[in-house]
């Protein structure tokens, strides 16, 4: 059978969800109330920002970018997915296949290294609190998150680029609800050691190097909390640091348990629901771990109420 080139195809076919044709209805209506949710929780942080001077700090500049990065990582997935579940098209170009495939690198990348800068965030907060202001300047912060996007788009043009080399046979059926790296990897015809070495390379950079230093982070926080031991001084860590290490917990925790666990594991259908994990409900999550944990989030939420109810007098 003589291989055809990626270029050459027209279309992949995504089988979606693993779900029976009957629950299609309730599953639509479920990821899409998910989908709005998410998108309207994240814009709300980014505008409570913008709005109130209180959040005009270190914190709360990086929260922003993470609801930003959360919005666009949900939005390459889920609106194409529940496109295919109400027209029952599986169908999607080669284009937005592509291109699809470089927005998901790209933001998971992106969502990792603004979740590490906020561990340094919080690691200076408490560890170097008299100088918190001198060291993370504006200056730092733009610089951090401008690293993140720079780095985090090379990822994913690398990855894309190694994708557009490789060859296919007939087969053009993804097993996945997006255009999964992995699964186009298992289609190919062509050797894809390049390809594996380059996501395992980029996975210790973009993955594992953030998730070890936000370890060594916390591990520096624990050791600076002890030193004093006393109630005030765990409340403050836990108040400071609670929500943040919620959101780590529940992005890495999907990542390890769809990229590193054991293959007699982690089955297809595994990968897709811990893909739902990270894609669909952390994004839609995040906003209410950074509201409802956060005095200073529900402090200026109930002043845009006040302001939207006074107005409307």
């Amino acid at each position: 059978m003589r291989p055809e080139n990626l270029s050459g195809m027209s279309e992949f076919l995504l089988l979606g969800l693993p779900i029976r044709p009957e629950q299609q209805a309730a599953f639509f209506t479920l990821f899409l109330v998910m989908y709005l949710t998410t998108v309207l929780g994240n814009l709300l942080i980014i505008l409570l920002i913008r709005l109130d001077s209180r959040l005009h700090t270190p914190m709360y500049f990086f929260l922003g970018h993470l609801a930003f990065t959360d919005v666009s990582f949900s939005s390459v997935t889920v609106p194409k997915m529940l496109m295919n579940m109400w027209t029952q098209d599986l169908s999607i170009t080669y284009e937005e296949c592509i291109s699809q495939a470089y927005f998901f690198i790209f933001f998971a990348d992106l969502d990792s290294f603004l979740i590490t800068s906020m561990a340094y965030d919080r690691y200076v907060a408490i560890c170097h609190p008299l100088h918190y202001t001198t060291i993370m300047r504006q200056s730092l912060r733009v610089k951090l998150v401008a690293m993140s996007w720079v780095i985090a788009c090379a990822c994913a043009l690398l990855h894309t680029l190694l994708l557009g080399r490789l060859s296919f046979c007939v087969k053009n059926i993804v097993p996945h609800f997006f255009c999964d790296l992995g699964a186009l990897l298992r289609l190919s015809c062509s050797d894809t050691s390049l390809n594996q070495l380059v996501i395992f390379t980029a996975g210790v950079t973009a993955i594992m190097l953030p998730f070890l230093y936000i370890l060594f982070s916390y591990g520096r926080i624990g050791v600076t909390v002890l030193q004093v031991p006393s109630k005030k001084s765990i409340c403050k860590a836990l108040s400071t640091c609670g929500s943040h290490l919620s959101v780590v917990i529940l992005y890495y925790g999907a990542i390890i348990g769809l990229y590193f666990l054991p293959p007699s594991i982690s089955n297809k259908d595994n990968e897709i629901i811990a893909s739902v994990l990270y894609t669909v409900i952390i994004p839609m999550l995040n906003p209410f771990i950074y509201s409802l944990r956060n005095k200073d989030m529900k402090g200026a939420f109930g002043k845009l109420l006040n302001k939207v109810s006074c107005s409307s007098k």
